[in-house]
């Protein structure tokens, strides 16, 4: 079985986020980046499928060379090859029109994408991709088999679970659930040494365009002071809870 994961170069939850030209850029000066965390969970379940299945695992990306030590970062955790396509990550159809530039005629069986990236939380490449290159596609996936051409998926619904079953090629956008947070590895020095020999290319844009820009940011509000209130006075505590928090 050939996969390719979809890898997104996101910054770390735990960086301070600014941003500059009158709040249009996000400002990347001092933020750590890390692999996308969805996109992490879907590579984890394609180790799981190469050590279980002998599944060959590729890994893509859209951005400059400053994504590369993330790409790095996957080849380390088990990935055999990396691809990065060398132009900017603009919007959502953008992305999905440059990956299915690369990967339609590639033969991959299954590509496995993050749900949504934790930056700007579009959530529309995974369905656009699979559109472009005429796959089944299922989304918010939390479980995943492949036996023979067939996949059986679980995906999160509103109030449940609902299990589907699709044949190859399958695009699939993952979730915590396709694997837990338990089951992410780190990669050893063994890895990461074996990383640097693996073959990262490089590959120029077609030129797809974006259908959207970005106008500006705005940070969330600051939160207001704390209000604190005697332990034995729950009147105030009940009427602050009622008439100025609303919550009850």
């Amino acid at each position: 079985m050939k996969i390719l994961v979809c890898i997104s170069h996101v910054p770390d939850t735990t960086s301070k986020i600014n941003f500059t030209d009158n709040n249009t850029q996000f400002d990347t000066n001092g933020v750590q980046f890390v692999i996308n965390p969805n996109d992490e969970f879907g590579l984890t379940r394609a180790m799981w499928f190469k050590e279980k299945q002998d599944a060959t695992i590729d890994i893509i990306n859209v951005g400059g060379p400053e994504t590369e030590p993330t790409l790095r970062k996957a080849l380390a955790i088990g990935a055999d090859s990396a691809i990065r396509i060398n132009t900017q990550a603009t919007d959502g159809f953008q992305v999905a029109k440059e990956l299915s530039n690369v990967v339609k005629d590639a033969g991959y069986d299954l590509i496995i994408a993050g749900r949504e990236s934790i930056d700007y939380n579009g959530g529309m490449v995974p369905g656009l991709l699979a559109s472009l290159i005429g796959a089944s596609f299922v989304n918010t996936c939390i479980g995943l088999e492949v036996e023979g051409d067939k996949a059986t998926a679980i995906r999160e619904i509103d109030g449940g679970k609902e299990t589907v079953t699709a044949t190859l090629p399958l695009v699939v956008g993952g979730q915590k659930g396709i694997v837990e947070e338990s089951d992410l590895r780190i990669p050893n020095m063994r890895g990461i040494m074996m990383a640097r020999k693996k073959p990262l290319n490089v590959i120029e844009p077609q030129g797809a365009s974006a259908e959207t820009k970005v106008d500006s940011f705005d940070k969330p509000d600051p939160k207001g002071a704390v209000k604190m209130v005697d332990a034995d006075n729950l009147d105030e505590l009940i009427d602050l809870l009622h008439n100025e928090a609303k919550a009850i």
